[in-house]
């Protein structure tokens, strides 16, 4: 067996294989061997066909296999003793020429590798990355006070509807009726939406359910149907206003405190004022910790300066994704894939040059603050461990969230590590400006 290397570039081989008879002609003997022995074929006992019916029936399949198999394991150890920093896997390379598979030739694969740069650069206090300090305003707490009493405010009847309002109505269109139906008027379509401002009690109102509910899965619900009755629905109904109802912002007293906050943790409007503006500065550190983030990743990319075998790179994603999109699509999506793989080797740059590593208990508290994460935003605070607990094992029983979490992890390690090395130039700025920040 014959190998050869021929450097392309600094990212490209092409790899030549050259394999003779001999090379495979013991692997097929002892593959034709195996399959004697377990064929079953009509007319001879189980393993005592002739081995001459066996190669004229499994011969080519034979050398097919041994062939590969032959050249894969030299492919294999080529990469191995090269060193060879393989990006995706080898490809055949586009001037391969047609073997004639035939036993006793000589056979020739051609094989184009790319591999990833070696990356070296320092992380250190020269290296400096702004971070923001942004200011607390009045405007500011005065919309979170608004909020958070909107917060733990209640539904109160009303005499009139308003666009911000809501109704409970009995409906029907004649032959279908649903009754104690709740109708939030800023989710009915705007066209639609003024038929339902101004009503009181027993008003009647008629409309087209299917422009006034755009979404099916709402519609079925108001109409206490599935989905696939829809269709067969009469989509004039009448609705008949029971009663109207406003959403109210609590009071500022000890009651919505204690609603806010737990049982006496606030006891006075400026113990409010204090956790507001302290809300305020754990939400602004977020965003400016996310800030620093995006701050941190694109000035390491720039630093390491990552070349990539491009071209190599888009006939490996048409590759492996034969089927799945198109060479447009391939295309159209490849400059966000490149940032994202720079950014993988760099991160793992990091990784590797401060000795950190991501241990399974760092993916299981993932998923448990992502539970926690997703509850928050259906504002359920103060969930249960165990229900916490039971959420992260559920995600972590599906091998794409554990790879999520695993690079979820990884980025922030490496900005973490990043953010202990460098030097942070502070800058104090408004919110109004830290979100025109590019």
């Amino acid at each position: 067996m014959n190998i050869t290397k021929n450097q392309i570039d600094d990212l490209n081989v092409q790899v030549t294989i050259s394999v003779a008879n001999e090379d495979y002609a013991e692997t097929v003997r002892k593959r034709l061997n195996e399959t004697k022995r377990k064929a079953d074929i009509r007319g001879f006992r189980k393993g005592m066909a002739p081995l001459s019916l066996i190669q004229r029936l499994y011969g080519d399949q034979a050398l097919y296999e041994a062939v590969n198999s032959v050249v894969s394991d030299a492919l294999n150890s080529f990469i191995k003793d090269e060193k060879l920093r393989v990006v995706g896997e080898p490809l055949a390379s586009e001037d391969q020429k047609e073997n004639e598979w035939k036993a006793g030739n000589d056979f020739e694969f051609k094989f184009d590798i790319a591999q990833t740069p070696e990356l070296k650069f320092e992380v250190s206090a020269d290296d400096k990355i702004p971070y923001y300090e942004i200011n607390v305003t009045k405007a500011a707490k005065e919309e979170m006070k608004k909020n958070m009493l909107s917060q733990a405010g209640s539904l109160e009847d009303v005499e009139k509807s308003t666009a911000e309002d809501y109704i409970i109505a009995d409906i029907s269109n004649g032959e279908h009726t649903a009754e104690g139906v709740y109708v939030s008027i800023k989710n009915v379509a705007e066209d639609v939406r003024p038929q339902f401002v101004g009503l009181k009690a027993d008003d009647k109102v008629t409309v087209n359910v299917n422009e006034a509910f755009t979404n099916e899965t709402d519609r079925a619900a108001m109409l206490k149907v599935g989905k696939d009755k829809l269709a067969t629905l009469n989509p004039e109904f009448t609705f008949t206003v029971v009663n109207v109802k406003s959403f109210v912002p609590a009071e500022e007293n000890q009651e919505t405190y204690d609603k806010l906050f737990g049982k006496d943790a606030v006891k006075s409007a400026e113990e409010f004022d204090a956790r507001i503006e302290q809300q305020i500065k754990s939400n602004h550190k977020q965003d400016a910790d996310y800030r620093f983030s995006l701050d941190a990743r694109k000035y390491f990319l720039d630093k390491a300066d990552v070349q990539l075998p491009e071209a190599f790179l888009k006939r490996w994603l048409a590759y492996v994704n034969e089927g799945k999109f198109t060479k447009e699509q391939i295309d159209e999506e490849f400059d966000g894939f490149l940032r994202d793989f720079r950014w993988q080797l760099v991160r793992g740059y990091i990784m590797q040059k401060f000795g950190l590593k991501v241990e399974d208990k760092d993916i299981h508290d993932a998923a448990v603050s992502y539970a926690a994460y997703q509850y928050a935003m259906y504002g359920m605070g103060n969930v249960p461990e165990n229900i916490l607990e039971d959420a992260a094992k559920s995600m972590l029983g599906d091998e794409r969230q554990v790879q999520r979490f695993e690079e979820q992890v990884e980025d922030n390690k490496a900005i973490n590590a990043i953010r202990e090395n460098v030097t942070l130039v502070t800058k104090k700025i408004s919110e109004e400006k830290f979100r025109e920040l590019k």
